[in-house]
């Protein structure tokens, strides 16, 4: 497995432990209120999901061999 793979791979795996970080912040009862009131999550749920999709999509790109060469 090549350097960029195997972080890529690594980044993957971030990735889906920061979505599941941002699923199990969104079941919270803080987190339900505040989707409830005002139809969004909070901030901090919100940069999780972020994060996590972003680092699923590169590490994903990378460890699938986005760098050829």
């Amino acid at each position: 497995m090549k350097p960029f793979q195997f972080a890529g791979a690594v980044v993957l795996v971030v990735g889906v432990v920061l979505l599941w970080f941002a699923w199990h912040a969104s079941q919270a009862p803080l987190d339900q209120l505040s989707n409830a009131l005002t139809g969004r999550f909070t901030n901090e749920t919100m940069w999780y999901c972020m994060a996590g999709v972003a680092a699923v999509v590169g590490g994903g790109w990378f460890a699938l061999g986005g760098r050829r060469g």
